[in-house]
């Protein structure tokens, strides 16, 4: 067998086994769904950083790194800044209301500060869009797999799609916690070594330089891949406006600030993963980087950060840095099964069908929901084009429904269920119409999803004030 595919499957054992032990803890759905709202900061800040160091901010932004070249710093730079959002606006307010009115979910959140019909029509797309984002994660798994061992895509989808749903399956949230503190060592020792080695390898920033030009057409187009902006301001634009909202009105991120102890943990468990974010943005643009400087002419540019960490490093090395690369790509689908869940059992099936459910019946329900998760993500993993695209998808329908509802509605009193309905019905027309009928443009400098975002905050600012609720200051 493969040395690199035999680390990877010992690994993968490892971390399926921290999340059966981590079962004698869960005995009650909070206990699955908000680890009994427990988590302290350390726990707090593993389970918000491992799987925002997932498929799309490693073999993703490698991908977009290798085209664009530095720029692409600003996909993680502009979700570090939501992420900052989460810590200090979004999540202190949302984590005191969680606990007052002992809330487990966004979908619990959207029921108590509009209605149920609203709960539900968000749950819908909740679920929807989560199972292509976990497609994406599963993506990355089998992108690794195939550069370092020559498996299949389909192999290495199964192989993922097993890993996680057996670990999160077992322990819900808190064994997806436990898990990832593992997974957050092996992937700051991993990228540590990795970044040295790759600039090593191309003889440093003035070989990578020299490289990257004689690949190049010109020395205009060397100095845009040298730049922040070198991607055009409009690419930039529509990664804050499609990337920052989606890191604080996340149901996975909010459902783990729901899991604090305290409201400090929120604030500097949360804002830690953004300091971190804002740190690891650049080592997978570096990578990608690396990669074009050495093999211009990849197939697929999302094989860059693989094949860097294959042949750019000495073995040992080489192997942790593949574990924490097959780390990242675990974490954030862990952290999307679990948005799975929850929408899937107690937003759509206990509020909708089975409001009568037991606890113990609840928690049984979330497990097969976990299991029959993981089988469709495969289906859609084996039929979606690419990671970005998978991501894309997710964020899309996330960021137009969502963002104006939450925020308005948490610090505001005037916006009424009508106006959140509006808002987002009106967002994902915009969005749709726009991606299939004028090829993903959008108005002015923005793309189809970031214009969709800004017409539901429109819509929801008009139905504030011109409809504001009857008790409104």
């Amino acid at each position: 067998m493969n040395l690199y595919l035999l680390a990877i499957i010992i690994y993968a054992i490892i971390m399926i086994g921290i999340g059966f032990v981590a079962t004698k803890y869960v005995k009650a759905a909070a206990d699955f769904f908000v680890a009994g709202r427990k988590l302290g900061i350390g726990l707090l800040f593993a389970t918000m950083i491992a799987p925002n160091i997932g498929a799309g901010s490693t073999v993703g932004v490698a991908g977009v790194g290798y085209k664009f070249g530095l720029s692409a710093w600003w996909w993680i730079g502009a979700s570090a800044i939501g992420s900052f959002i989460l810590a200090f606006v979004v999540g202190p307010v949302i984590w005191r209301i969680a606990c007052r009115e002992n809330l487990f979910t966004l979908g619990d959140y959207l029921d108590y500060r509009y209605n149920k019909a609203f709960r539900g029509l968000i749950s819908l797309l909740m679920a929807v869009g989560t199972l292509a984002i976990f497609a994406g994660q599963l993506m990355g798994i089998a992108w690794i797999l195939t550069a370092v061992a020559g498996t299949s895509k389909v192999t290495g989808i199964l192989l993922g799609a097993l890993v996680v749903v057996l670990y999160f399956g077992a322990g819900g949230l808190l064994s997806a916690a436990l898990v990832n503190i593992i997974q957050i060592c092996v992937k700051f020792v991993g990228f540590g070594l990795a970044v040295p080695f790759a600039l090593s390898y191309v003889g440093g920033w003035a070989g990578l330089n020299q490289m990257v030009a004689q690949n190049l057409a010109s020395d205009t187009s060397t100095a845009a891949y040298f730049s922040l902006d070198g991607m055009g301001f409009t690419m930039i634009v529509g990664y804050f406006l499609m990337l920052t909202p989606s890191f604080f009105i996340s149901p996975g991120l909010i459902g783990k600030v729901y899991g604090a102890r305290d409201e400090r943990t929120v604030i500097i468990g949360t804002g830690l993963n953004a300091v971190v974010q804002f740190m690891f943005a650049i080592v997978p643009v570096l990578l990608g980087m690396c990669a074009f400087a050495a093999f211009p002419n990849l197939s697929d540019r999302e094989l860059a950060m693989p094949l860097v960490l294959k042949e750019f490093l000495p073995f040992w090395a080489s192997a942790i840095a593949l574990a924490a690369i097959f780390s990242a790509e675990v974490s954030a689908a862990d952290a999307v099964l679990y948005m799975i869940t929850t929408s899937f059992t107690k937003d759509l099936y206990k509020t909708f069908l089975r409001p009568d459910i037991s606890d113990a019946a609840l928690l049984k329900m979330s497990r097969l929901v976990s299991a029959a998760a993981g089988i469709i993500g495969i289906l859609i993993a084996i039929m979606l084009p690419n990671i970005i695209t998978a991501l894309s998808i997710f964020y899309s329908l996330m960021s137009v429904s969502l963002t104006a509802p939450l925020l308005f509605g948490l610090f505001s009193k005037r916006p009424t269920a009508k106006a959140a309905f509006a808002s987002a019905i009106f967002g994902i027309l915009t969005t749709v119409i726009l991606q299939f009928g004028n090829q993903g443009k959008g108005f002015w400098l923005f793309n189809a999803q970031s214009t969709g975002i800004v017409v539901a905050i429109f819509v929801m600012l008009l139905m504030m004030y011109a409809f504001p609720a009857k008790n409104a200051a």
